[in-house]
């Protein structure tokens, strides 16, 4: 769902200025809806939250009004539970004036202000982390390893990042190891992003929400000085 204001700027579209966007869509696991929704269909009755934006600009209520409005939406189309993942650890990227935060992280305030149930932290991971503040996944990097398909546009990104060009022939988990430490990625011992998870529609009170709840987190206590060096 996009929301507009009402009065186009000079050179924007007629209907209004894009100010905002949330998006629901598919998480990386089926796992997680399952376990939270049991008695949901995941991807067609359970979905993530895996986007809300809204500029600055936007009134305190916007966030409000847009999860209201999205969410009457997706019940009309059968969706009945909503999970949604805050990070709160920054991300850093190098820049030529030195380092810079890219987001500072965040709790998740939103999700508690928009009765979101708190069901604790994901499971603590290590990270790659590339200078410009992006995480390098198992998944892709695994491509490269094994020279499975897309392997390449990971290699492109990893090139235009400062990493030489690969040699033919040349394995693909030694050329990685050498591209990470020359473009200078970072390791980041990740303690969990925060889960949260709620029903929607009229019926809302009917969807059992599996696992155990706890007091939502205040604020985030994880430090830039957490992602070391490769």
């Amino acid at each position: 769902m996009q929301l507009l204001t009402a009065a186009p700027g000079p050179g924007e579209p007629d209907g209004g200025r894009l100010v905002g966007v949330l998006a629901l869509g598919v998480p990386m696991a089926r796992a997680v809806l399952t376990r939270v929704f049991p008695t949901l269909e995941p991807y067609r009755e359970s979905v993530e939250l895996s986007r809300l934006v809204l500029l600055d600009e936007v009134p305190s209520n916007g966030e409000s009004w847009m999860c209201a409005a999205s969410f009457a939406l997706a019940a009309g189309r059968g969706v009945r539970g909503v999970v949604a993942y805050s990070d709160p650890h920054p991300r850093v990227r190098v820049t030529p004036q030195g380092r810079e935060v890219v987001t500072p992280g965040h709790v998740g305030h939103v999700y508690a202000a928009q009765d979101f149930t708190y069901l604790g932290r994901s499971r603590a991971r290590r990270l790659v982390v590339l200078p410009d503040g992006t995480v390098l996944t198992d998944r892709a990097a695994m491509k490269v390893r094994r020279d499975e398909s897309g392997h390449q546009g990971v290699e492109r990104r990893l090139r235009a990042l400062g990493a030489r060009l690969r040699r033919e022939g040349e394995p693909g988990d030694r050329w990685l190891e050498e591209a990470l430490e020359a473009i200078g990625a970072g390791r980041l011992d990740h303690r969990g992003n925060h889960l949260y998870a709620r029903s929607i529609g009229a019926r809302r009170t009917s969807v059992t929400v599996a696992p155990t709840s706890y007091p939502p987190p205040r604020r985030h206590t994880e430090a830039i000085s957490m992602q070391d060096s490769w």
